[in-house]
């Protein structure tokens, strides 16, 4: 299953199977309109954020449909089930707080939520963002 999305490209340097996490959860199938909400998301948010940081982006976790999300104990209404969402970190750690501060004013973000040496980012397609930042939420 993983192969025919391999080659879909949401943007210049997304790809669709790094959001799938196939490999793992292999009933982890979007839908269209989860592939045009993350689209959205890598070209408002996530291309010109590896602009900034100068290096590539690692996609932890992207679109999770209910049976992934409970798997991995996300919450219920998470953005991840409306592929509106994405768990990132910059290939160079020393990036880090590029992309963090880009992030937090991007009028494109969302919610931003960091710790750890990752961050959960999401966007919001469908209307205006909420701006929410929380700094070193993940201990």
């Amino acid at each position: 299953m993983e192969t025919q999305f391999n080659d879909i490209r949401l943007s210049p340097h997304f790809g669709l199977a790094e959001f799938l996490n196939l490999k793992e959860h292999p009933d982890n199938i979007p839908t269209v309109q989860h592939v045009v909400n993350l689209t959205y998301g890598c070209l408002m948010l996530l291309e010109p954020a590896r602009t900034v940081a100068g290096c590539p982006i690692i996609v932890n976790s992207g679109y999770r449909n209910a049976a992934y999300n409970a798997r991995v104990g996300g919450v219920a209404r998470s953005q991840h089930l409306a592929a509106c969402a994405a768990d990132i970190r910059p290939r160079d750690p020393r990036q880090f707080q590029l992309l963090v501060d880009f992030l937090r004013i991007s009028e494109h973000t969302d919610q931003l939520l960091t710790g750890r040496g990752w961050l959960h980012v999401s966007w919001n397609p469908f209307g205006p963002p909420r701006h929410d930042v929380r700094i070193g939420y993940y201990k």
